[in-house]
């Protein structure tokens, strides 16, 4: 076997494995929030109110911690469609994995939330991905409003009416920021972009 074709397999090999374990990890890591963000508010109604405030901050952690494992899959699909095309040209196989993920699962180099492309690039994976964001969100603001409907009760005191200001405001700035970098890098196709000009360098344009 040619040695480029060789290093190019072995590199796709990579690049599936690597596709799998960041779906198995993007999968794993929802379950766990939502266990975590249930939890809180099972114990924030049965103990103390203030266990409540864990929820949206296990909502924002989940959704970032999602967004970084789809950050990968998003670079190895690229990597690999590339991969794919290069080896089907040079060894005639008829290797069509990234056309059926394009179709499939979800786009790329098309303007979408994430993994959520609207329009006719919308599937099933897309669905799942605004379905987990909605329950998300909701799961953020349920625990936002329990927080500032309990701790600012004047019967918890000022010292709790303060540490709820500082929280909410803190909680505030960090959700504001997650989603400037997010509409950033994933609505505005920041990470795409920077992915193709260095593909394209290599590789030349898609066919």
């Amino acid at each position: 076997m040619d040695t480029d074709i060789a290093l190019a397999a072995k590199q796709l090999a990579r690049l599936r494995a690597m596709n799998s374990r960041y779906h198995h990890r993007f999968f794993a890591d929802i379950r766990y929030s939502i266990l975590a963000g249930g939890a809180a508010f099972v114990l924030g109604a049965a103990t103390h109110p203030w266990l409540f405030a864990a929820a949206p901050v296990v909502a924002l952690i989940g959704a970032c911690t999602t967004a970084f494992h789809a950050y990968y899959l998003i670079f190895s699909r690229q990597y690999a469609a590339r991969l794919e095309v290069w080896l089907r040209h040079r060894t005639g196989s008829p290797l069509v994995a990234h056309r059926l993920e394009e179709s499939y699962l979800f786009p790329l180099d098309r303007r979408k939330i994430v993994t959520l492309a609207p329009g006719p690039g919308f599937t099933w994976f897309g669905f799942m991905t605004g379905f987990y964001t909605i329950v998300g969100a909701a799961a953020y603001a349920g625990g936002v409003i329990l927080v500032a409907t309990t701790v600012f009760d004047a019967q918890h005191g000022t010292l709790s009416a303060v540490l709820g200001g500082l929280y909410l405001g803190a909680l505030g700035i960090l959700t504001l920021a997650s989603l400037a970098v997010g509409r950033w890098w994933f609505v505005k196709g920041e990470g795409e972009r920077r992915l193709r000009e260095i593909l394209d360098e290599e590789f030349g344009p898609p066919a």
